[in-house]
């Protein structure tokens, strides 16, 4: 079972976790996105790895790009849960505790509750 956007929402500024955006940096940064999205942009704190760059690594180099030590605790998410899904394995592969926010942007994305940077 994924994250839901309360969890995540209370653990934004929490130190033990890396939240992990594996959209397309155009994507993270609100340079372009979809028009279904009533925002555009990212969940505060989260760091940009696109996806391909996840799936492109060895186990060390996704440990390096993450940035966090082997077991850390890591919450990934991208427009729609589908490509952060494939990031999670590659995490969890590297060693990483590793969970999807399945409804990801598309849903964080529609509720003005939610900061979004």
């Amino acid at each position: 079972m994924g994250v839901t956007p309360e969890q995540l929402a209370r653990r934004l500024e929490a130190h033990d976790l890396v939240l992990l955006d594996v959209r397309t940096t155009e994507e993270y940064t609100g340079a372009a996105g979809y028009p279904c999205d009533p925002r555009q942009g990212h969940i505060p704190g989260a760091r940009n790895i696109p996806l391909e760059r996840l799936l492109g690594a060895d186990v060390s180099e996704v440990r390096q790009l993450v940035g966090a030590p082997e077991g850390s605790e890591v919450v990934a998410y991208c427009h729609s849960g589908q490509r952060s899904g494939l990031a999670v394995a590659a995490l969890i592969n590297a060693g990483f505790r590793a969970e999807n926010y399945e409804g990801s942007w598309h849903e964080w994305s529609r509720r003005a509750d939610l900061a979004a940077e």
